[in-house]
């Protein structure tokens, strides 16, 4: 791995970052639960011991990613915002722990009410009611933004369409999960495979995929179900078991499995309960979620940005079997890397069948000593993802092979090249077909220009026939053109047409993202977008061509000086833009875009200013150990109360916000005669 905490906070960005818009938009995940679980963690634990490399579009400071193009987008009223996670016994006493502090609770004092409850693999879903009438079904899409999909989910038996008795008040939104049985899987797949057609690899992102038809009558062939648990905005609930027991009085499937614990060994027991009677179930379980029970001591509890303070799922211990290595292939990746994947005989395990799993890099395949035609363990943590273990170098007979990387990119046969230090052999050539594709399909999807319609088949055969070579050759395609394309009939030509004239006019923000800038995401982009727009305000009755080549020209000219001191933008990813605008092959990209007839909106006014609170305009910086926070939880409530969390201490810092152990950063704030603050004056600054 990189000796460069930087260099490995961006590649694990990145990595995440893809998992997200597979796993959430195309619904056809890469990596499995578990290794995006163990990359987030290695990313959260990184940022904290090195506060610096925090920024605004850190994964661990978002949830989930956009939702899919196809369906009306649903503006949640009431966030669904994720949960942590615990992994062990050990994860859950240290949860149980931050709740006591939490809420001034002693070792004396009796333990929590908590409901346990089994995690269901499935699709987190809003269910709308107007009266006693099902109005609106929307999936959680980014947590604040989803999709409509009402008319799927009528199709959804277990979903009821009127309500058994009268809601309290004239509006009830109802939170479940929609899953498919694994009774259903299986007949599914039976099916497919009599018809000799490809069968589905696990039934929760058949599921997703389900809920997502364009034709509810596929939907309604899919045998989906449901298990509900909250119901939001329901006052004078003052027990989490009391609303679920309201849901089931109102006729919503509730599980029967859910059970109120007093303490925390009681939810130890009942999560050691379910480690094995889980696979006697209908339906995929992946872990437990517990809750605090007591509504108003959830309401102290509160929440941070990624999830409440009161919840936490526990993931069951990874499942492991045993395969055969069979080969090792090489992917390259849009920004060049080269990652090897591991080609396995085979092997069921967790519900799914796994034929690959990806190896990360040399030196992860050298540390585990893998050679091609081992015995491998494989395990997947969740009950969803798929890693490589070890080998099992008892069972070596002298076939095996020593794998060695390439000494050319797969794909061009550019020499690879590995920098000092970097874990990642990287092709070179920024004209390779694999990054083409791949920041092609970056370009034309979702958060980007969002062309429906320019999938990977699409993609992949404008740029074989040399239609495609940079994004701005996109907007010059005819349908004349498209209608040339393998499987294109005239309809189809004319649909991919128009979505690509209606992607010449997108925000700033979305074109910025699209160009697919290194460490730049979507938080990014709009960060940039605004600074943009305060350095180059549209004035009045200008055109929006005109101030989409001035915003183009000045950041052509921005010096990474003037990058890092935009609001969320560090010194890294400063100098990763300004190489960009710079760079011999990427330096007339936007450029090329307006050429093509790309106009950008501007962000709106006032985009730019700082969040009302307590604490606008004021800079902080967070050391040493809090007992009532986390480091992230405290630099989330800087930036709630309108406050910007820095990660060093200068003439610019307006408080230090000092725990336990604090070190270097105390004593330099105490050099420049920065104010100190104690947890309990930085609560009272909180307000």
């Amino acid at each position: 791995m990189p000796t460069d905490p930087a260099e490995r906070a961006a590649e694990l960005r990145a990595a995440i970052e893809e998992a997200n818009y597979r796993y959430h938009v195309l619904d056809s995940p890469t990596i499995e639960d578990a290794e995006y679980d163990r990359l987030l963690r290695e990313l959260t634990e990184l940022e904290a011991a090195h506060p610096e490399l925090l920024t605004p579009d850190s994964p661990t400071q978002r949830v989930g990613a956009a939702p899919a193009a196809g369906f009306a987008e649903v503006r949640h009223e009431v966030p669904m915002l994720s949960l942590g996670n615990a992994f062990g016994h050990d994860e859950l006493r240290e949860f149980d722990a931050r709740v006591r502090r939490g809420l001034g609770l002693g070792e004396e004092d009796p333990g929590i009410g908590y409901v346990c409850e089994l995690k269901i693999d499935g699709l987190a879903m809003s269910l709308r009611y107007e009266g006693r009438s099902f109005v609106r079904g929307a999936t959680r899409g980014d947590g604040t933004t989803g999709e409509d999909v009402t008319a799927n989910l009528r199709t959804v038996r277990a979903i009821p369409l009127r309500l058994r008795a009268d809601p309290p008040g004239d509006r009830l939104e109802v939170r479940g999960e929609v899953f498919m049985p694994r009774g259903a899987f299986a007949a599914l797949n039976e099916g497919l495979e009599r018809e000799g057609k490809p069968l589905y690899a696990n039934a929760r992102n058949t599921a997703a995929g389900s809920v997502r038809q364009k034709d509810p009558a596929v939907t309604a062939g899919r045998r989906l179900s449901v298990w509900c648990y909250q119901v939001v905005g329901v006052p004078g609930l003052a027990t989490h078991s009391e609303s679920l027991a309201l849901l089931r009085e109102l006729g919503f499937p509730v599980n029967p499995h859910a059970r109120l614990v007093t303490g925390i060994d009681e939810v130890i027991a009942y999560t050691e309960e379910w480690a094995e009677q889980r696979r006697e179930l209908d339906y995929e379980t992946d872990g437990i979620v517990i809750k605090v029970d007591a509504t108003d001591l959830q309401q102290r509890l509160g929440f941070v940005a990624r999830a409440p303070r009161w919840a936490t799922a526990y993931k069951f211990p990874a499942q492991q079997v045993t395969t055969r290595l069979e080969g090792i292939e090489v992917q390259v990746g849009r920004t060049g890397t080269l990652t090897p994947v591991a080609r396995l005989t085979p092997v069921f395990v967790g519900g799914t069948t796994v034929r690959s799993a990806t190896l990360h890099n040399i030196d992860e395949i050298r540390r585990k000593d893998l050679r091609v035609g081992d015995t491998i363990v494989l395990q997947r943590a969740g009950d969803v993802i798929p890693e490589v273990v070890s080998a099992v170098t008892d069972a070596r007979d002298g076939s095996e092979t020593i794998w060695q990387m390439p000494a050319t990119c797969p794909v061009c046969g550019t020499p690879a090249e590995r920098g000092e230090g970097e874990v990642a052999w990287r092709c070179p050539n920024p004209w390779c077909p694999a990054q083409r594709i791949g920041g092609l399909l970056h370009f034309t999807g979702r958060g980007g220009m969002d062309v429906e319609g320019a999938g990977y088949a699409v993609v992949n055969q404008l740029v074989e026939r040399g239609l495609l070579n940079e994004p701005a050759d996109l907007f010059g395609l005819s349908v004349e053109t498209l209608e040339g394309l393998d499987r294109f009939a005239r309809k189809s030509a004319e649909n991919l047409a128009a979505s690509i004239a209606a992607a010449r006019r997108r925000p700033l923000a979305r074109i910025l993202n699209a160009l697919g800038i290194p460490q730049v995401g979507e938080q990014t982009a709009i960060d940039l977008a605004a600074w943009l727009a305060g350095q180059e305000p549209r004035v009045e009755d200008e055109e929006e061509v005109a101030w989409t080549r001035r915003v183009a020209d000045r950041l052509g000219a921005a010096t990474p000086e003037e990058l890092s001191e935009v609001f969320g933008i560090g010194t890294v990813v400063a100098g990763e833009i300004a190489t960009y605008f710079r760079g011999e092959h990427t330096r007339d990209t936007l450029h090329h875009l307006l050429d093509a007839g790309v106009v950008a909106e501007a962000p709106p006014p006032g985009a730019a200013a700082a969040v009302d609170g307590p604490l606008k305009g004021k800079t902080l910086v967070v050391t040493g150990t809090l007992a009532g926070f986390s480091r992230q939880e405290a630099e989330d409530a800087i930036r709630a109360a309108g406050g910007h969390s820095a990660s060093s201490v200068s003439a610019k810092t307006d408080y230090l916000v000092a725990g336990e152990k604090a070190g270097s950063k105390l004593a330099a704030a105490e050099k420049l005669g920065v104010t100190v603050l104690d947890e309990e004056g930085f609560r009272e600054l909180l307000g």
